[in-house]
Order: structure tokens, then sequence, then C-alpha cells
């Protein structure tokens, strides 16, 4: 495989998943402290970072299978995990398969909860695309708009699909972290996977936000070693 990934450190396996559209350098502290205990690898996602860009839309479903091969490729075995936000939503398949040990998600995506608002806003979407497909095309997010079609086709696959049962069928031990400021992952949304798998721990940090474990990097850093230790 062609990857794109920093591995530190030694001893036991710690694989660090990032966000969306992010990269391994926005792990560069955690890196940088975890691999003191352990050995520490961080790759870039298909798509994100330095990693070659997709060829097809991948589902999450997609980037855990990849992931699993990256995984046997730099020779990491039953790792533990810390992810973010789209990371998270890999680990949670991961876990769900048995192929990692334990993990620790902080700001972690995989709710879908479409209201009101959101059937409002899809409706005249779909209006405009037949009346209007110019000014369709400039619907969303800015960001949105600058991914290329096949990037814009795996993100509709990963923010279209609800991980609430694939939690369900995790059989390891999860630790959520997340920031009470959080606006891309609510707390709320966090709550509802965390009571989806059976055992797992949810710790707040107040006053960060979706990057809690570089708004409170020790308070993340406390809390991960905790849990870890704790599992020993």
């Amino acid at each position: 495989m062609n990857l794109s990934y920093v591995q530190k450190g030694e001893g036991r396996d710690l694989l660090m998943l990032h966000g969306y559209l992010a990269s391994k350098e926005s792990f560069y502290h955690e890196i940088e402290y975890f691999s003191k205990y352990y050995r520490v690898t961080a790759p870039d996602f298909l798509g994100m970072g330095g990693a070659d860009a997709l060829t097809e839309p991948y589902s999450v479903g997609d980037y855990a299978d990849w992931t699993q091969d990256a995984m046997a490729a730099l020779g990491v075995r039953n790792p533990l995990v810390i992810a973010h936000s789209f990371g998270g939503r890999v680990a949670i398949k991961l876990l769900a398969r048995g192929r990692v040990d334990r993990a620790v998600l902080v700001g972690c995506a995989g709710v879908v909860r479409h209201g009101p608002k959101y059937r409002i806003k899809v409706g005249a979407y779909k209006a405009i695309k037949k009346i209007a497909p110019r000014l369709a095309a400039n619907w969303g997010s800015a960001d949105y708009r600058g991914l290329s079609p096949v990037m814009r086709e795996s993100f509709k696959k990963i923010v279209g699909e609800d991980l609430r049962g694939e939690a369900g069928r995790i059989a390891r031990p999860v630790l959520f972290v997340n920031g009470d400021r959080d606006r891309e992952t609510p707390l709320k949304n966090v709550t509802l996977l965390c009571r989806a798998v059976k055992g797992s721990r949810l710790v707040v940090l107040h006053g960060a936000g979706h990057f809690a474990y570089l708004d409170d990097p020790l308070g993340f850093r406390l809390a991960a070693e905790d849990f870890f230790h704790d599992h020993d």
C-alpha cells in the first residue's frame, strides 16, 4: 500500500484516526505525548492529508476495510485507539468487528438525526435542482462545494449512515470524550452513542469545542490514560 503515515515510539500499539478532511498532523501534540509510552501509528485516510486521492466513493465501511489493510501493512496488531470525529465512525466499525482492543473516541460522529429543519432544507434543494440546476450546484457549505465529485459522493455516504446499531454490537471498552461547546458533534448525539455501547463511559470537557483534545489537552490526556490503565 502507498501510505502516508507517522509511526513513532515503542511498546503497545496505539492507532490514531483523524477527522474528516483533516490529517495525521492534527494529532501532532498527542503523537509526541503518547509515543513516550506506546508505539503510535497515525495514517492519513485516503483522499485526505498526504494520502492518495479516492478513485471511487468510499463509505465508512470501505474506510474501515482500508484501515484494516493499513494496520496489516504497518504491523499494527490489536491496538488501542484514539479517534476524532470521522475517525470515530471508522473506529466504531473496527470495534464492532473486533479488530481493535479498546478506544477513546473524542467528538465522535455517527448519529443521524433528521429534524424538521433538515427536511425543509432537503426539500428546498430538490425543488431548486429541478428548476435551476446551476443554482443547486452552489448549494451547501463552502467545504462541501470544494470537494471533488468523488469526495462529494463519499461524503454523502458517510454522513447518511447512522452508526448506533453498529455501536450496539461493540463488546470492547469505549470511552467517549466530548467538549460541552462542541457544535459539530453535540453532546446529546454523543450521549446516544454512549448509551448504545454497553459499559461505555462519557467524559465531558467543559469549555472545549469539537477539537476537545486541543482545547483541553491535559483533561483529555488524563481521561485517556486513566481509561487505558483501568483496562490493562
